[in-house]
């Protein structure tokens, strides 16, 4: 059994500013629908369980631990309409969705995952998004992330080449350097290299000697400063990372609830309303075949 746990905000974005933003005169749902056919495209290719995870809302709680985090200002209003319509026509595409509201989508997979992983008749988990924030979920070649755009695969291997730490330092990592696309900064001076080769070293913030002098770390040029920056900003690098570690303490169900069965009875309106009315036959194929 393979689990495939779809980000579905991602998918959106990506169908919104793939084929959709290529022509002019598409249907008001058509990235809704894209998602839902890219979905439906997982099970055509062998998947059997499969959970979507979506921002309903952009804020969550991370928006009252930091000011500056991401509140959806400046989000292209034509993907924010439809994201409730994705969720709906997933739903009804017969898809188990996670809406979060409080929480953000990545939560909800981070959270799918550490189910499945636990789970014994799970062969392997797939976390079908790049986003590198997943890549702390990731654990040897059972639960890895599905680059769909690149057909990549990312197990704990790749992420170490890719970063230079464990997916365990993914956090930290974040809290030193920032992601601009969540809206916090990192600490000024820190840039992947420095903050890849000191967590390779020391894993974690805490696990930094406070001085310099104390630093094992080959290759490293600039200790000091960045030492004194981390010294002088250490709250600031622990609230990043506080930001960039998922909470994965969700209510997301049993792997047997995200078993795709076939879509609901009222798929074939919900496809017309979407503009895409040949997914209800699509999706009644792919019942058919697997019942």
């Amino acid at each position: 059994m393979r689990v495939h746990l779809v980000d579905g905000t991602y998918e959106l974005f990506r169908q919104h500013f793939g084929q959709v933003s290529r022509h002019s005169d598409t249907h008001p749902s058509a990235a809704a629908a894209g998602v839902v056919s890219s979905t439906l495209a997982l099970v055509a290719d062998g998947a059997t369980h499969v959970g979507v995870a979506s921002d309903h809302v952009i804020e969550s709680f991370r928006n009252d631990l930091y000011d500056g985090y991401k509140d959806g200002s400046g989000l292209d209003e034509a993907i924010k309409t439809q994201i409730p319509v994705m969720e709906e026509a997933l739903a009804s595409a017969g898809f188990v969705v996670w809406p979060m509201v409080s929480h953000e989508a990545d939560d909800a997979l981070g959270a799918a995952a550490a189910v499945a992983d636990a789970d014994e008749r799970v062969d392997q988990v797939l976390i079908v998004t790049p986003d590198k924030d997943l890549g702390q979920c990731v654990r040897g070649e059972r639960v890895v992330q599905f680059d769909r755009r690149k057909r990549e695969i990312l197990d704990e291997a790749a992420i170490i080449e890719k970063f230079g730490i464990s997916p365990k330092s993914i956090p930290d990592y974040l809290g030193l350097v920032g992601d601009t696309a969540d809206g916090f900064p990192g600490l000024p001076g820190w840039g992947a290299k420095s903050a890849s080769l000191v967590l390779a070293r020391y894993g974690h913030i805490e696990d930094i000697p406070a001085a310099a002098g104390q630093w094992d770390v080959a290759g490293l040029r600039g200790a000091a400063k960045l030492s004194a920056t981390l010294q002088a900003q250490l709250d600031d690098a622990v609230l990043f990372r506080t930001i960039a570690t998922l909470d994965v303490d969700l209510d997301v169900g049993a792997v047997d609830d995200w078993r795709w069965r076939g879509p609901t009875d009222d798929f074939e309106a919900m496809a017309e309303r979407i503009g895409s009315p040949d997914l209800a036959q699509q999706a009644r194929k792919l019942a058919s075949a697997i019942s």
